[in-house]
């Protein structure tokens, strides 16, 4: 049986040390980072995330900015929102939660907040270092960032393996590919219009699935003693749970977990760990911001 890699314990550990960090900011300067979330919408799975975002904040002293905005909202007013937050000398990251209505424009959104203040990772600078050899982003993004701590949080080595990625996604598989690079393993991409994919998949030491298919990896597609790191969340029906869904990875954790060497649980893996890296991320932000002004 796999270990099953507890998000949660990491990610309180992580937690703490934040915590202790922003303390010490406090006392220091007598400022706390600021982290702004913006939604859009309705969508439950983003609610959810937004939901922990904001309740882990108040757990460790971030100060949190609330933005919630309707899903007809134009383009131009978001755009207005966040050049607003750019500018808010108390908010040192801005957070625009994806995916967008169809009538906005992600990339044009995202390219609009501060470089200084993307701790979402996602601006085209911060994603063009990280493509590049011996340069650094200010930021990474979180999930991609959440699933390397968490390999090398549970022992796993990266250097030398073979590495696959399920999805292509700009939030995640993409960068994730990047950071994996970094780390010296060799990448392969699997995605929509990848023929064979199980074949693929089957050989990988380490496995980042993304796609956003529930359950599409089947414990026969894992090589023994992978790491099996689940981005997935998808909501699927089940009236026997009060909010009427519950949620599943893209991997088959009952057949996955009897074969892989590692293995993230959905929920309970990769989630929390991803809202702690906002939160790391805004707290390096708050100390650059911090040490420049002093």
């Amino acid at each position: 049986m796999a270990t099953v890699i507890d998000g949660k314990a990491v990610a309180q550990t992580i937690r703490s040390e934040i915590a202790e960090e922003v303390r010490a900011l406090s006392q220091k300067y007598g400022k706390v980072p600021g982290l702004a979330v913006v939604i859009v919408g309705n969508r439950k799975d983003s609610q959810s995330y937004v939901r922990m975002k904001r309740k882990a904040c108040a757990e460790l002293g971030i100060k949190s900015f609330d933005i919630d905005l309707p899903e007809q909202v134009s383009e131009s007013d978001l755009i207005k929102q966040v050049h607003q937050l750019n500018v808010n000398p108390d908010v040192h990251g801005i957070l625009v939660q994806l995916p967008l209505p169809k009538h906005i424009n992600e990339e044009t959104v995202l390219s609009e907040i501060s470089l200084e203040k993307d701790v979402d990772g996602f601006h085209p600078l911060n994603i063009g270092k990280l493509a590049m050899k011996d340069r650094d982003p200010l930021f990474l993004p979180c999930t991609p960032k959440a699933c390397i701590e968490l390999l090398s949080r549970s022992g796993v080595s990266i250097k030398g393996k073979k590495a696959v990625v399920v999805g292509r996604s700009n939030i995640v598989g993409l960068p994730a590919s990047l950071l994996l690079l970094k780390a010296d393993a060799t990448v392969t991409i699997v995605h929509s219009r990848t023929t064979q994919p199980e074949s693929i998949i089957r050989e990988a030491d380490i496995v980042i699935a993304a796609a956003g298919q529930p359950m599409m990896i089947k414990g026969s597609w894992i090589k023994p003693g992978a790491a099996v790191i689940d981005v997935g969340t998808n909501a699927v029906d089940d009236p026997t749970k009060k909010s009427g869904y519950r949620l599943v990875g893209d991997v088959d954790f009952e057949e996955a977990s009897k074969v892989a060497g590692w293995i993230t649980p959905v929920p309970g893996g990769v989630g929390p760990m991803t809202v702690t890296m906002l939160l790391h991320n805004t707290l390096e932000g708050a100390k650059r911001c911090f040490e420049k002004k002093h």
